[in-house]
């Protein structure tokens, strides 16, 4: 089972890790790019600043950002500067600016300290980053298209973690009728996972980025199947009562355990990767206004497409796949046929561990980091999309996360963001009354007797 999963994840990753490895040496780093284009306005004090290129610099770690500087009634100048950092990739002091030389020459170590002190560390520093060139190849589109197109793209990452998150969910409920309200909590176990593999490699002196998240990404899916099969099964598999309430007040005690357990090993203060890949490509724009994505974002949601058409892969077309719809559907009989049960429910386990092990590595790489109780709100939203897709399906829980994404991101764009939580509640009782199977499930309270 997890050996066809994974040969079909691998396949699909691959060529993700290879648009990752295009984005990274493509295109310089952008939180670096920032600093650089911060000193600007320092360097020319009453001039006005366009930026006309960036580039990788004629040294390791530096980049060099060609401009005019244009003061009234004289002619635009053409310059450029050249900062060079401290570190690259994941390391968390890449952009500290230990060097910098404009077409006068380098700039005194004095001159640089006050730049540094009083300047770009100041709001009046951050506030006065130029910004970059208008990409004028980008096509030109209606404003209310491009707000629109603006918000969707930046709401591609959420769709895929609540995603991956419901698959678990719907996994587990569709072969035991039972909910694991632990999931999120699994999820803030794969972030950590994702940072403690990541820390493993920046100390054996490895700043790739690429190399970061791809041995963070087999950790989170590790970490998340391991926590999730040994605390499922006595959560789930252990309590044979026949009502439900038990088998959910001990996942209430799992998640709560796994919350505290995360606070005494991490301790409450969250740590956090340097933003990567976060350099924004243009894809369109309605006057000065540039719709843009980041490399960063197309991979974490082509990550979770990939992950998502493997599993269905699986469900569909595996050994696995068959046995668990078998036991699914009638869990006596497929006993009689030489199922067994508790050897399949550990597998799901496993596996929807790793779905929401995997989705707390794109909260990781994504947004940076997750502390010990952030995986709670996921974990519940991740629930809600799985009810509303239909839980107990595969492809209704991948439905349903994309509708709890587009619905977040539509409702954040156009109307009061402290009711969207509120809205989506209510959606979810609405759901419950009219259609408590779900899109893709029956009208009944669930999608098919278990």
């Amino acid at each position: 089972m997890t050996g066809s999963f994974m040969r079909t994840f691998w396949r699909g990753a691959a060529v993700l890790v290879l648009a990752g490895v295009v984005a990274s040496c493509s295109s310089s780093d952008a939180q670096q790019t920032r600093v650089c284009r911060s000193t600007l306005p320092a360097l020319n004090a009453t001039a006005r600043i366009l930026v006309k290129r960036v580039e990788a610099g004629p040294v390791a770690r530096s980049l060099r950002i060609d401009y005019e500087a244009s003061v009234d009634g004289a002619p635009p100048a053409a310059r450029f500067v050249i900062c060079r950092f401290a570190a690259e990739g994941l390391s968390p002091n890449k952009a500290e600016l230990t060097e910098l030389a404009t077409e006068q020459g380098p700039l005194g170590g004095a001159s640089l300290y006050l730049l540094k002190r009083y300047y770009l560390d100041s709001p009046e520093g951050v506030a006065g980053d130029p910004g970059s060139t208008i990409a004028t190849a980008a096509p030109e589109i209606p404003a209310d298209a491009a707000y629109l197109l603006q918000q969707l793209s930046a709401g591609l990452p959420r769709t895929a973690i609540y995603g991956l998150l419901a698959v678990a969910y719907s996994l587990v409920f569709g072969l035991t009728g039972r909910i694991n309200l632990a999931f999120g909590e699994i999820a803030a176990i794969g972030a950590a996972g994702t940072i403690a593999a990541a820390s493993v490699a920046l100390a054996l002196g490895s700043t790739a980025p690429i190399l970061g998240l791809a041995i963070g990404l087999v950790a989170a899916m590790v970490a998340g199947a391991i926590y999730n099969a040994v605390g499922g099964f006595f959560a789930i598999g252990r309590v044979r009562a026949r009502s439900t309430q038990p088998s959910l007040i001990a996942t209430v005690g799992l998640s709560l355990f796994l919350m505290e357990y995360l606070r005494l090993v991490q301790s409450p203060v969250t740590v956090w990767l340097p933003p990567v890949w976060s350099q924004q490509w243009p894809l369109a724009r309605a006057g000065d206004f540039l719709v843009t994505l980041t490399p960063i974002s197309l991979l974490t949601a082509g990550i979770g497409l990939v992950a998502a058409m493997a599993l269905i892969a699986v469900m569909k077309a595996t050994p696995f796949g068959r046995a668990w719809r078998a036991f699914a559907d009638d869990a006596h009989a497929a006993a009689l046929f030489g199922i067994d049960g508790d050897r399949l429910l550990i597998h799901t386990l496993l596996l929807a561990g790793a779905m929401a092990g995997l989705s707390g590595m794109l909260i990781v790489a994504q947004f940076g980091g997750l502390g010990f109780a952030g995986g709670f709100q996921f974990g519940l939203k991740a629930l809600i999309a799985a009810i509303i897709g239909g839980i107990g399906s595969v492809p209704g829980a991948l439905l349903g996360g994309l509708a709890v994404g587009l619905f977040e991101t539509l409702w954040s764009a156009y109307l009061p963001i402290e009711a969207r939580d509120v809205a989506l509640y209510a959606t979810l009782v609405a759901f419950l009354i009219f259609r408590p199977g779900g899109l893709l499930g029956l009208r009944d309270p669930t999608p098919r007797p278990v």
